[in-house]
């Protein structure tokens, strides 16, 4: 993969001089919100990064090169890019063969990171098992990727459209490691709590990189998955947000949307029924797990 990979000099520098770096995917960009504000959240982000001591690395294809950290004339093209693919494992190489502008999912941000030399990953929320997977067998690649790739990913817990049991479920499979971070209760993304009790609870970063050097000394593979909750103030309670997605996933029914275009709907159908609380919620746990991310590089 190196001879495809561009990183940035920051990041080069970063990583040769063994300091922390925080890799980002680029979804966030390129699915998650309309520009300008895709492009303000980016650059949030990647500063709440820097203002932690480590080096942000957005991930992204651009023009059939994986880049590993943009410059300001990248981020900004690819912010402004439309009909960007999204890429997870198996179609990176087929956006790297045909010269496309392509975002990052989960999985395949995990695989580029670990390419580079990356150990931590900050995201939104990881993808996972959907509701009426029984029949449809939709099931985010993320999850295998987190069996397998020895990244640590930050995320504010499986989005809550998903089947969060199924899910757990999956994850613990894979030998995959799931921490709540301070909280005995695994978050739901743009909920603090949710019934389903976390595998694994740590409290600092620290106890959190102590973890890593014990599997990494066991030999033990993969990656694990911190789960941070949202901050109190920005949070939408669990059981308010329930009726959203219930709302939300009856319409993708109706509309018979399959796919890669489940979550985007979904999340973007919930950004209307809640008259856009909940794409500040997201915003917000965006930025708080950035934060984190780069504690625990520190801590490593």
């Amino acid at each position: 993969m190196n001879d495809l990979l561009d990183i940035h000099t920051t990041v080069a520098a970063a990583l040769g001089a063994g300091q922390p770096v925080v890799a980002l995917e680029s979804t966030i960009i390129t699915h998650g919100m309309p520009y300008p504000d895709n492009l303000a959240m980016a650059r949030s982000v990647e500063s709440l990064i820097s203002q932690g001591g480590a080096t942000p690395a957005l991930i992204a294809v651009v023009k059939g090169r994986i880049k590993v950290g943009l410059d300001d004339d990248e981020r900004d093209a690819l912010a402004q890019t439309k009909g960007a693919r999204k890429v997870s494992r198996a179609d990176l190489a087929y956006a790297v063969s045909q010269g496309e502008n392509a975002g990052t999912t989960v999985a395949a941000t995990m695989m580029v990171a670990h390419a580079a030399g990356i150990k931590v990953f900050a995201t939104g929320g990881i993808g996972g098992v959907h509701q009426g997977a029984s029949e449809s067998f939709d099931i985010s690649a993320d999850l295998i990727e987190l069996g397998r790739t020895p990244v640590i990913t930050v995320a504010a817990g499986a989005k809550a459209i998903l089947d969060i049991p199924k899910t757990l479920e999956v994850l613990e499979t894979h030998g995959v490691p799931v921490i709540g971070y301070g909280t005995d209760a695994l978050p739901a993304f743009w909920s603090r709590w949710s019934p389903h009790p976390a595998p694994l609870r740590l409290d600092t970063p620290a106890q959190i990189a102590a973890f890593q050097a014990a599997r990494e000394t066991l030999g033990i593979e993969g990656g694990m998955l911190v789960a941070n909750p949202v901050p109190a103030a920005h949070e939408i309670p669990h059981d308010e947000m329930a009726g959203f997605i219930a709302s939300a996933q009856a319409d993708l029914e109706r509309e018979g949307i399959t796919g890669k275009a489940v979550t985007p709907y979904l999340l973007s159908r919930i950004v209307d029924l809640t008259g856009g609380r909940s794409l500040r919620t997201n915003i917000a746990l965006v930025e708080n797990n950035a934060r984190l991310a780069a504690q625990i590089a520190s801590a490593l």
